[in-house]
């Protein structure tokens, strides 16, 4: 395979899966805002300083972008925060980039893929394209994200459907499992950032940790494993370090790992770093399989965290320099 069509199908389940969970780490901040809000605030409180505007510091805080809207848009309010994080075409992390770069890269293989494939990234990209902040905010953005949820599932449905099990197939779930790795762990930072540092053992961090749950669907799972024995250990533990929740950055690793073993090389070089890049995936499973509940509940400054989260962008870095020429098809 080219790696050029490798790069385009690695980044396009980075893409779609990013855009995933853009919409699962805004909603997070959402559900925030509901916990903390008392009775004497209910309203409309976009746009007004102070508290009100710190929860929306904290969602672009939470990708990552806030020099880049502050210098765009200077102060802080609901509607300016969701279009930047959702609709703005000159953020580049923004989810209709995301959707428009999948699909940009996905219209370079059309000949190669299933048309199936193509038509619901096309639809979706459509659809996104026609939506306005002032509709969001009126009809809810609780909704909105939802309906992301819901495209980003067609679309994964139709690759888990369709695609034949080949290095294609491989490469696009290699993608979309390294991004879930590293915005599982962006999830929990952020979370742990909004309990101001003060670590997940404390009375104040329990509806930050719910709020975890419920941004990876995860809230009734959760329940069957520990019924009615919600803690912060428990969640982090499960969140983190269970074997078989989709969205367990033990699973996600674990995934990454099978997909990338099935990936069949012919030149004896390139099989060479690629094997390489099995090791190094391998030595981060080690990291996350030393790893303890109480571990996790004494990390108060997130250095945890921060290691494995450094640990997946190595990872990234080295299927670009291993199978991809830079800067071709991700941008």
């Amino acid at each position: 395979m080219l790696n050029r069509n490798a790069e385009a199908l690695f980044w396009i389940g980075r893409y779609m899966e990013r855009a995933e969970n853009h919409a699962r780490l805004i909603d997070v901040h959402y559900h925030l805002q509901v916990e903390e809000e008392s009775p004497d605030e209910a309203g409309p409180s976009f746009g007004e300083a102070g508290e009100s505007c710190s929860k929306w510091v904290r969602i672009v805080d939470a990708l990552g972008s806030r020099e880049a809207y502050e210098q765009q848009y200077g102060s802080y309010n609901e509607r300016d925060v969701l279009f930047y994080t959702t609709l703005d075409r000159d953020n580049p992390n923004s989810l209709a980039q995301c959707v428009s770069h999948a699909r940009g890269n996905l219209r370079t293989l059309r000949e190669k893929v299933p048309s199936e494939l193509w038509d619901a990234a096309n639809a979706f990209y459509l659809w996104l394209r026609e939506q306005r902040p002032d509709e969001m905010l009126r009809e809810s953005p609780h909704l909105f994200f939802g309906r992301i949820k819901d495209w980003t599932a067609l679309f994964q449905g139709v690759s888990q459907s369709v695609v034949p099990r080949e290095n294609e197939w491989h490469f696009i779930e290699c993608g979309r499992y390294l991004e879930r790795s590293e915005n599982t762990l962006r999830i929990i930072k952020a979370v742990c950032n909004a309990a101001s540092g003060e670590g997940w053992n404390n009375a104040n961090s329990y509806p930050y940790l719910q709020a975890v749950l419920r941004s990876v669907s995860g809230y009734q799972a959760f329940r069957r494993y520990y019924a009615d024995g919600i803690s912060a250990d428990a969640i982090v533990e499960f969140v983190v370090l269970n074997g078989v929740f989709p969205r367990s950055l033990h699973y996600a690793l674990h995934t990454l790992d099978e997909h990338l073993r099935l990936i069949e090389l012919q030149d004896k070089q390139l099989r060479a770093a690629h094997e390489r890049i099995i090791r190094q995936v391998g030595k981060v499973k080690a990291d996350l399989a030393c790893l303890e509940r109480e571990d996790m509940m004494i990390d108060r400054n997130g250095t945890i965290v921060a290691h494995l989260l450094d640990a997946c962008q190595q990872l990234g870095q080295s299927f670009a320099k291993t199978f991809f020429r830079m800067g071709e098809a991700s941008a």
